[in-house]
């Protein structure tokens, strides 16, 4: 999952409200640039452009970011939703889109994790690499993902699911012509120890 931001105009059309909230959320949290950026394990540079709104991150780097500042991606986007309204109408939900991935939020605000609906096209963000504390479990719909797990490569197909820690080095890419489509529940840990989602342009540690 090679992470490739544009920095088109149309592309930072469609995510208005995250660059302020980025900026906020680590105001808040009481980070300099610095700190948050080796946190997510970015550079300051990186980090910056993306609270500037010259680059938009993927849907992996939302969800490090996220737990970086202990929230949620729909709060990063700036969406709302009933705080701790246990039903989630399929009319409610909006398809949101990030790095290529399409994903709607499928749980509820305030909560210790994270329930999202996903739609992964192939060969999106293949090479993206991702270290953080937590745990993540996923459940292939349609399609077919190839997911690894520090040197082990599994191919899921619809019915197959994975529950695995998070600080195992892993990667998700969809392997079908048509893409995937995947429920992927996360826990939401603000965490000291490093978080990594690691793309092109930052060094590739916990390989």
């Amino acid at each position: 999952m090679t992470e490739t931001p544009q920095d088109a105009p149309a592309e930072a059309a469609e995510l208005p409200t995250v660059a302020p909230r980025l900026r906020d959320l680590r105001r808040r949290s009481g980070l300099t640039l610095e700190t948050a950026a080796r946190r997510v394990g970015l550079s300051p540079a990186h980090l910056s452009r993306l609270e500037t709104n010259r680059r938009q991150p993927s849907l992996p780097m939302l969800l490090a970011l996220a737990r970086t500042y202990g929230t949620t991606v729909s709060d990063l986007l700036g969406e709302t939703a009933p705080e701790r309204d246990p039903i989630m109408r399929a009319g409610r939900t909006e398809p949101s889109e990030a790095g290529g991935w399409t994903y709607w939020t499928v749980g509820g605000a305030g909560r210790a994790m994270q329930a999202l609906r996903v739609h992964v096209p192939q060969r999106a963000q293949g090479d993206l690499v991702r270290v953080h504390p937590g745990e993540e479990w996923l459940y292939v719909l349609t399609g077919q993902l190839r997911l690894t797990l520090g040197e082990a490569v599994h191919l899921l197909g619809p019915g197959d699911a994975a529950h695995f820690d998070s600080l195992v080095p892993h990667r998700i890419a969809a392997t079908t012509r048509a893409g995937a489509e995947m429920l992927f529940v996360h826990t939401l840990l603000q965490s000291g120890a490093a978080e990594l989602c690691l793309g092109d342009d930052t060094p590739r540690r916990g390989l």
